[in-house]
């Protein structure tokens, strides 16, 4: 059985995700953004009272609401933080922004990051991972795919009803049309879409029902 608990953390409101199977004595957190200090326990003690260890921490992007308490949960746990190397680079430029704001209240951990590129695959919380790079919100942006259980983490490329903005740091709406056609919606109707904001959703149901993409999903007009 897939054991899957929601966080949303920070002002923003950002999907966190603990995964793991059954049996497993690890799990997978996905998009640690924990930006308010009282947000950290909220997870640790989750964790904790399931009697898991972290085997992987998981970026799907390198914004700061995704990735504010990577850190934190590195160093508490001695799991890789899994992203992009183009976003780690975005990620870099975020931090002297929010460090700009001289957010006192608010400690930042840097994390040491550990690249992912298209195919890898990632073991952790008894599930294997498939890496799709999905960039166009940012440069390095990938999901995160469970093919066992027809599950997905897209980051900020897919929301429910919505689609990812491009108009932030290296964003580029032609590349996130292109990993929305021929990446995202190129995996089966059935398979659970769960965004980086907001509720969850299907492949199906965006490709019919999206209206981001509706322009796309017209019928061929038919020839005499």
């Amino acid at each position: 059985m897939l054991n899957i608990k929601l966080f949303h953390f920070g002002a923003l409101q950002a999907c966190c995700a603990v995964v793991w199977k059954d049996g497993a004595k690890g799990c997978a957190v996905i998009d640690p953004g924990m930006f308010y200090p009282e947000e950290r326990p909220q997870l640790t003690d989750y964790i904790d009272a399931q009697g898991l260890s972290v085997d992987a921490i998981l970026l799907t992007h390198g914004h700061f609401d995704h990735f504010y308490g990577a850190g934190y949960l590195q160093k508490r746990t001695g799991a890789k933080v899994y992203i992009h190397p183009r976003d780690v680079v975005v990620a870099s430029h975020q931090m002297d922004s929010v460090a700009r704001l001289a957010l006192k209240n608010h400690p930042y951990e840097p994390f040491e990051p550990t690249d992912v590129a298209e195919g890898d695959s990632i073991s952790a919380g008894g599930i294997s991972w498939k890496v799709l790079e999905t960039p166009g919100h940012s440069p390095g942006g990938v999901a995160y795919i469970d093919d066992e259980d027809a599950l997905v983490f897209p980051g900020d490329t897919l929301f429910a009803g919505s689609i990812g903005r491009t108009d932030l740091e290296d964003g580029d709406y032609d590349i996130l049309m292109d990993s929305l056609l021929h990446k995202i919606l190129t995996l089966p109707d059935e398979y659970e879409v769960i965004p980086g904001h907001g509720p969850s959703t299907t492949i199906g149901a965006e490709a019919l029902t999206n209206p981001f993409l509706q322009p796309f999903n017209e019928p061929l007009a038919q020839e005499d």
